[in-house]
């Protein structure tokens, strides 16, 4: 172990079992509700901690209850022997080496302390009902509760020492190729260098990747509540060579991550996580592909899409928005060309019954919406189309005009931000 090795100073927790007088009556109970209360803690964890959500599918849901049924043991012995003697190394021991594990499996710390807090809360409040149930009196219920948490902390601060220890060597290692590996996925290299780097930085593939552009500042707030196998190149934006599309914002003050499986139902949390980060995110994608997710959470950041400045801009949300300005210059020339009617006109005249038009086509040509969405008066819409049909004559009843016009009006976006390509 390191340095600060939590199992070679005296154990408060150790000295505090000495003053507790709990009897054999109690003793008795408390191991006996030991298996529920240690499948209580664990459910709570799973469902709770987002890094281990998906644990009880897996090899991860027998190392939890492992650790929690040897970690809640280890605190009965403690208690019930009354000795300030009684060995607590063996169950620091073990939470410094499920630290050391969970930093190999690519779980931050964040996640691992939310799960010892969760931890904490849950099991006292079983084994305080049954203290009490036990017909304790308060005073020792009181210092029963200082001793559970007292234990929780060690074993967390074991866990910790182990989590750091852990990074500190391969740990580091591995980061660099988990790095090197989200520069190749963002780049779009080819699948076979794909595996092969994946293999290489110990990594298990998800189903899919979605990326998510954020301010810098916030990336380390969220990671703690994502899949622990999302990515997060350190590289800002600048470094990784795309710094045009974001228009005012500075690129050197961009992350990125790519969450792993976040589609389907998971993306509406992922949105929701992401509530006043001022994040955009891409489409969930095939892990190989996540590129793709990529350049459209670009495109849409650099056009700013800000409907609910509290919420992440969703770009399945603005598809349509995201095709019509997939080539700005080709939009700008649409505009031009079907807006050609109204260059004689005064600015201000154009753009009001450019306005109005844009709204006919949208309403399918209903005055009263026309008017509700342009906050006017009906006869006012009615005078406007008049004046457009003496610009536009037949045209507006031609179906290739129409359509021109729909698209070129389709958006209020910058004509000149541009999208990645």
């Amino acid at each position: 172990m390191s340095g600060t090795d939590p199992t070679r100073h005296t154990s408060r927790t150790a000295r505090g079992a000495a003053e507790l007088e709990l009897g054999e009556a109690a003793i008795d109970l408390l191991r006996a509700r030991l298996p529920e209360i240690a499948g209580q803690t664990v459910t709570a964890i799973i469902v709770e901690v987002p890094g281990y959500t998906n644990a009880l599918a897996g090899p991860m849901g027998a190392k939890i209850e492992g650790a929690v049924q040897f970690a809640l043991g280890g605190f009965l012995r403690l208690a019930s022997s009354g000795e300030p003697g009684t060995p607590l190394a063996p169950t620091l021991e073990a939470a410094y080496v499920l630290g050391r594990g969970e930093a190999r499996s690519g779980r931050s710390m964040d996640a691992l302390l939310a799960a010892y807090r969760v931890g904490a809360r849950v099991s006292w409040r079983e084994l305080s009902r049954t203290a009490v149930e036990a017909g304790l009196p308060a005073g020792t219920v009181a210092k029963f509760a200082e001793l559970v948490f007292a234990y929780i902390d060690e074993l967390s601060a074991a866990s910790v020492s182990g989590h750091t220890d852990e990074l500190a060597t391969t740990g580091r290692v591995r980061q660099r190729y988990l790095q090197a590996l989200s520069r190749s996925l963002l780049q779009g290299d080819a699948p076979d260098h794909l595996i092969s780097r994946a293999k290489q930085a110990d990594w298990d593939p998800p189903r899919t990747l979605t990326a998510v552009l954020l301010p810098s500042a916030h990336v380390r707030g969220i990671l703690g509540a994502l899949d622990p196998r999302t990515l997060h190149p350190e590289d800002d934006l600048a470094e990784l060579g795309h710094p045009e599309p974001l228009g005012a914002e500075d690129p050197t003050e961009v992350g990125a991550l790519l969450v792993a499986d976040a589609d389907g139902p998971a993306r509406a949390g992922l949105l929701r996580s992401l509530r006043g980060r001022q994040a955009t995110v891409g489409p969930a994608q095939p892990w190989m592909t996540a590129r793709t997710s990529y350049l459209r959470a670009l495109q849409a950041r650099g056009l700013r899409l800000t409907a609910d400045a509290e919420a992440a801009v969703d770009t399945e949300s603005h598809l349509a928005t995201l095709v019509v300005t997939s080539d700005p210059t080709a939009l700008a020339d649409l505009r031009r060309q079907v807006l050609a009617p109204l260059e004689d006109l005064r600015p201000a005249t154009a753009d009001r019954l450019t306005e109005t038009l844009r709204e006919w086509l949208l309403h399918l040509g209903r005055r009263d919406d026309v008017a509700a969405a342009l906050h006017i008066h009906p006869q006012t819409v009615r005078y406007r189309m008049t004046q457009l049909r003496q610009l536009f004559g037949p045209r507006l009843d031609d179906p290739q005009t129409v359509l021109d016009l729909t698209i070129a009006l389709s958006t209020h976006v910058d004509s000149e931000a541009a999208g990645p390509t």
